[in-house]
Protein backbone atom coordinates (compact mmCIF):
# COMPACT_ATOMS: atom_id res chain seq x y z
CA UNK A 1 0.00 0.00 0.00
CA UNK A 2 1.60 3.43 -0.98
CA UNK A 3 2.19 6.28 1.99
CA UNK A 4 -0.89 8.98 2.31
CA UNK A 5 0.17 12.27 1.44
CA UNK A 6 0.24 15.11 3.45
CA UNK A 7 -2.03 17.97 2.06
CA UNK A 8 0.55 20.69 2.03
CA UNK A 9 -1.26 23.49 2.35
CA UNK A 10 -2.72 22.12 6.09
CA UNK A 11 0.87 21.57 6.99
CA UNK A 12 1.41 25.22 6.58
CA UNK A 13 -1.28 26.62 8.05
CA UNK A 14 -1.87 23.48 11.35
CA UNK A 15 0.45 21.88 13.99
CA UNK A 16 -0.21 19.37 15.98
CA UNK A 17 1.10 20.01 20.13
CA UNK A 18 2.63 16.78 22.24
CA UNK A 19 -0.96 17.06 24.09
CA UNK A 20 -2.65 16.35 20.37
CA UNK A 21 -4.84 19.41 20.11
CA UNK A 22 -3.85 21.43 16.84
CA UNK A 23 -2.92 25.03 16.71
CA UNK A 24 -3.46 27.51 14.26
CA UNK A 25 -3.24 31.06 13.07
CA UNK A 26 -5.93 33.75 12.93
CA UNK A 27 -7.43 34.53 10.04
CA UNK A 28 -8.51 38.37 8.92
CA UNK A 29 -5.48 40.08 10.14
CA UNK A 30 -3.04 40.60 6.91
CA UNK A 31 -4.48 43.44 5.52
CA UNK A 32 -7.51 45.82 5.25
CA UNK A 33 -7.03 46.52 8.59
CA UNK A 34 -7.00 50.19 8.94
CA UNK A 35 -10.90 49.83 8.67
CA UNK A 36 -11.05 47.67 11.22
CA UNK A 37 -11.03 48.79 15.24
CA UNK A 38 -7.98 48.22 17.57
CA UNK A 39 -9.81 46.09 19.66
CA UNK A 40 -10.42 43.46 17.02
CA UNK A 41 -7.10 43.49 15.35
CA UNK A 42 -5.28 42.93 18.92
CA UNK A 43 -8.16 39.93 20.05
CA UNK A 44 -6.78 38.84 16.31
CA UNK A 45 -3.22 38.40 17.47
CA UNK A 46 -1.25 34.88 18.71
CA UNK A 47 -2.36 31.22 18.58
CA UNK A 48 -5.73 29.33 18.70
CA UNK A 49 -6.87 26.03 19.17
CA UNK A 50 -8.70 24.40 16.09
CA UNK A 51 -12.57 23.83 16.90
CA UNK A 52 -13.47 20.33 17.94
CA UNK A 53 -16.14 20.01 15.44
CA UNK A 54 -13.25 20.29 12.78
CA UNK A 55 -10.43 18.15 14.15
CA UNK A 56 -11.66 15.69 12.16
CA UNK A 57 -11.21 17.41 9.03
CA UNK A 58 -8.08 19.00 10.16
CA UNK A 59 -6.44 15.39 11.07
CA UNK A 60 -7.38 13.67 7.43
CA UNK A 61 -5.02 16.13 6.11
CA UNK A 62 -2.45 15.55 8.25
CA UNK A 63 -2.36 12.25 8.39
CA UNK A 64 1.58 11.69 9.95
CA UNK A 65 0.87 14.41 12.43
Amino acid sequence: MPKMKTKSGAAKRFKVRASGSIKRGQAFKRHILTKKTTKTKRHLRGIVNVRECDIASVRAMLPYA
